[in-house]
């Protein structure tokens, strides 16, 4: 089988295409297997870039425990990159169906070569219902932060600045976000995997923590559902974009600092959809031998 290593600020997945070669017949069981960073690939998790009867090409995308999630930001990018630089369809606007629907993006191409992405990501969701999460009321913005576990390092909300209130956005998967003021003192190994597998959120999480500096500027952390610490998740900076709008801690331009790089987000309108800017980046190609 043959793949390529690809990552969005190092959020990094090993991508297969099934245009020229038949899908894997398990593909949640080979991304726990070539995710492996000791004895597989090493990556978030796998990819898949596949023929599509409403758009340039399709994406799925399987977590490095096996689940399958709805919509990756960072891969989407990739897929995009992928789409255009192998010669699958080379105009500067693609579409991409992913598990939240049909996605438009947009390339900032060199020498022939996809460097930045810009995609819509589609308008955010916000029902909590829809997110989904049991939480009561219509949205989740500001709420008191659920009970974590007493086993957590003595001080830690205080050692980090936590305000322990929370807000929820899907952007085809679903987030919550946290406010610090210092993410660099959070716990993240710890705190991330019960607030991932909370009972309130019946398909899981992903976890963000987040530091505000100014209106325009946040630093993120992520406890990313199914693959634990990443270096960057896209759908989780569109996330904290809208929950910044909601709450009134940023405006609707952002830059987000993330482990891995920046990416620029923005919201214009609380009926419209969210747009993120990044990076996409080939490292190498190779074959995979399944049957070893």
């Amino acid at each position: 089988m043959r793949f390529t290593k690809m990552h969005g600020l190092g959020n990094d997945y090993v991508y297969v295409s099934t245009f020229d070669q038949p899908a894997p017949a398990d593909p949640a069981a080979l991304s726990v297997r070539v995710s492996d960073r000791h004895f597989g690939v090493g990556s978030d998790g796998l990819i898949l870039v596949m023929p599509s009867a409403v758009a340039d090409a399709r994406m799925r995308m399987f977590n490095a425990d096996g689940s399958e999630s709805e919509m990756c930001g960072n891969g989407l990018r990739c897929v995009a990159k992928y789409v255009h630089d192998r010669g699958i369809a080379t105009k500067p606007r693609l579409t991409i169906e992913t598990g939240r629907g049909v996605l438009t993006v947009d390339l900032e191409v060199v020498a022939g070569k996809a460097q930045r992405v810009r995609v819509d990501m589609g308008t955010p969701i916000l029902d909590a219902a829809s997110i989904p999460t049991t939480l009561p009321g219509g949205r989740v913005v500001d709420v008191p932060l659920i009970d974590l576990p007493p086993n957590l390092p003595i001080g830690w909300a205080a050692t980090c600045g936590l305000d322990p209130q929370m807000t929820c956005v899907s952007v085809g998967n679903p987030h919550v976000v946290i406010y610090c003021g210092d993410v660099a003192k959070v716990p993240l190994e710890l705190v991330g995997p019960p607030l991932e597998n909370a009972g309130v959120f019946p398909k899981r999480i992903n976890v963000h923590f987040v530091q505000v500096h100014s209106p325009g500027e946040v630093t993120v952390r992520t406890w990313e559902r199914g693959s634990g610490v990443t270096l960057a998740c896209g759908t989780g900076a569109c996330a904290v974009a809208v929950a910044g709008v909601l709450t009134g801690r940023t405006g609707r331009t952002l830059l987000a600092h993330l482990p891995g790089g920046d990416l620029e987000l923005a919201w214009p309108d609380d009926a419209g959809a969210v747009f993120m800017t990044g990076p996409a980046t080939e490292v190498f190609t190779g074959v995979w031998d399944d049957a070893r």
